[in-house]
């Protein structure tokens, strides 16, 4: 392996003024905005006016909701990139792979639950699945292409294809594109200008999720402040409120 100091000095195509875990707050706060649009106001103010249910708002006002939803969507679009950085700076640094990979498929087992209350109104629906299933089938494919690359580094093709595969099968959020996007990060982790064309080019489908490299190019490589079970906790919880406080106004 690499050194870390060493391969990334001089490297910084912006000024280096974000920590890691600033980085986890822009997404997590970029993520609030986007399910507050997707659960409350589509889910919500939107579906009910399509059903036409005694909740439902006059047209103009779901017709206001929904322009409004537009905005917040697009700024929630930069969230996931940010967090595919943060789970491949992760890769690199914990001590503990296996306990990583862990935590993050036990925080899908627990998010599942609330996630498909938030977008499907059901205790558990199988044909789409939250998150972090996403990131975790990322980190074992990263994983796998860097166990491969000892062997051969053509080796690393087969992990990779396997990654990709398992995202479409599995139809998690974001689904293979997601994978995509990870391998991405992991393959041009050493070049800041390969690694944001590539993955600009990754994100074609979804343009505005592209500006998150601004502030991932922005990035000092410092640890910042320990929170690192806010965002495991946060996710499924803000999920769940987001379905009380919708279910409370319209019954959904």
């Amino acid at each position: 392996m690499f050194s870390y100091k060493t391969a990334f000095q001089g490297k910084n195509l912006l000024p280096p003024v974000f920590t890691g875990s600033t980085l986890k707050l822009f997404a997590l706060v970029l993520m609030l905005i986007d399910h507050i649009g997707a659960v409350i106001l589509e889910h919500g103010v939107i579906l009910s006016y399509n059903r036409q249910s005694s909740y439902a708002l006059s047209y103009s006002a779901s017709l206001l909701v929904s322009q409004i939803d537009q905005i917040l969507r697009g700024i929630g679009r930069l969230a996931f990139p940010i967090f595919c950085f943060v789970l491949v700076e992760g890769f690199f640094h914990t001590s503990n792979r296996i306990r990583y990979a862990f935590r993050l498929f036990l925080f899908a087992l627990l998010s599942e639950v609330p996630f498909d209350l938030a977008f499907n109104s059901s205790l558990l629906e199988f044909s789409y699945q939250n998150v972090m299933f996403t990131l975790l089938f990322g980190l074992l494919t990263i994983w796998g292409m860097e166990k491969a690359h000892f062997i051969h580094p053509f080796l690393s093709i087969l992990p990779a294809a396997a990654g990709i595969f398992t995202g479409w099968l599995f139809q998690a959020d974001y689904d293979w594109r997601g994978i995509i996007l990870i391998i991405v990060l992991y393959v041009f982790y050493q070049y800041p200008v390969e690694k944001t064309i590539a993955g600009c080019l990754c994100l074609l489908w979804e343009p505005l999720a592209c500006l998150a490299f601004i502030p991932l190019n922005m990035y000092n490589r410092q640890k910042g402040q320990g929170m690192k079970y806010l965002f495991y906790l946060f996710y499924p919880v803000h999920l769940l409120i987001l379905f009380c406080i919708r279910y409370a106004i319209f019954r959904i």
